[in-house]
């Protein structure tokens, strides 16, 4: 199989879907790796490195989808792209297609294999390939936040964990998951008044058990939210539905009571955010200020650290690409339910019943 790894082209992107040893490990396997010039750069990677471990260097990305069978890459393909596409070609990657009907009707027109990170699950429940993004995303909403709360950058003037003899800032945080557990641990061990909600009370036990002391556990309700929400200095979305569009948990008439100068970091946006008033923004223009709050939701935030990020990234998903490239789409996921799993878009109709139903389309069997 010809497999290939275009540049990314996302605004801000320095990720990249491979590292050389896979490149290493799929040649040794008898199968042909193509990357595109400069794709690791953002990673620190040079094309050397994959030239040395068996890989081929093209110069542009209409050569890498023209020749692979199995396209690999970290966000999905851009309007740029889909022209670049072809009906049963295989793209293995981010997809979040129920934060966007234009992308999933224009993916389903090119008739490819869309094969989701983030839908992927094991049958204990755990998303391997989104987790790690997730711990990057949920330690950086605290890092993004501290620096938005900052006065320059129009926050509230805030130290995150206060000094001796002043109050540290408050943050809410919206999900008991892998973000918001990352994100609540990161805030702690900084020295804020942390308050974590979800309606999982056996998540939220265990997250009682192993949190510190600054950390309290509340079951997540619309009053609890509307209270909380006008405390907080810092609130940060961490909701995930796998393959849904996030639930808006938090409204516009809860931002307006906010604090002037608060900061909303809402992770949630890759799947259309969790809070009402969210827009997504880029890394170049990271925020937004609507009724005083400053909104940030950069929809690839695990994208501004490319070097950690990258490897965290393929450390996972190198066991599956092996799979899918040794068998083919189809076998693996015949032989795999965790890999079936993630095949969201087949051949022009949608496979994943969360995608299906968020736009009201029929949902095929595999």
């Amino acid at each position: 199989m010809v497999i290939g790894v275009p540049k990314e082209i996302k605004p801000d992107e320095y990720r990249v879907a491979m590292i050389p040893v896979g490149a290493e490990e799929l040649r040794r396997r008898g199968h042909r790796v193509i990357v595109q010039q400069g794709a690791g750069e953002g990673s620190g990677i040079d094309d050397s490195l994959y030239a040395e471990h068996g890989a081929e260097i093209v110069e542009d990305a209409e050569a890498v989808y023209a020749l692979a069978d199995l396209v690999v890459k970290v966000k999905e393909p851009l309007p740029q792209e889909h022209g670049l596409l072809r009906r049963g070609q295989a793209v293995f990657g981010y997809f979040h297609f129920a934060a966007s009907r234009e992308l999933t009707e224009a993916l389903l027109s090119t008739g490819i294999v869309a094969i989701a990170y983030e839908t992927i699950h094991t049958p204990d429940g755990r998303h391997p390939l989104l987790t790690p993004m997730s711990e990057i995303a949920g330690k950086m909403s605290i890092q993004e936040g501290a620096k938005y709360l900052e006065r320059p950058m129009m926050g509230r003037g805030i130290l995150l964990g206060g000094v001796p003899g002043v109050e540290p800032a408050s943050v809410l945080v919206i999900g008991g998951g892998t973000v918001g557990t990352n994100a609540a641990k990161t805030a702690a061990g900084l020295g804020a008044l942390v308050m974590v909600t979800d309606i999982n009370l056996d998540r939220l036990r265990y997250l009682d058990d192993i949190m510190p002391a600054n950390v309290t556990t509340l079951y997540s309700d619309a009053h609890t939210l509307r209270e909380k929400i006008r405390e907080a200095d810092l609130v940060v979305g961490a909701v995930l539905v796998e393959g849904a569009r996030a639930p808006v948990v938090v409204t516009e008439a809860m931002v307006r009571t906010m604090k002037p100068g608060a900061v909303i970091v809402d992770v949630s946006v890759d799947q259309g955010g969790c809070i009402e008033t969210t827009e997504a923004t880029t890394h170049q223009n990271p925020i937004r200020i609507k009724h005083g709050v400053v909104h940030y939701g950069v929809t690839n935030m695990p994208g501004a650290v490319g070097r950690t990020s990258t490897y965290a990234l393929t450390n996972a998903t190198l066991p599956y690409l092996l799979e899918i490239a040794d068998k083919g789409y189809g076998r693996a996921a015949a032989e795999s339910p965790t890999i079936r799993t993630g095949l969201n878009l087949v051949l022009g109709k949608v496979t994943n019943q969360a995608v299906a139903e968020t736009f009201g389309l029929p949902c095929h069997q595999l």
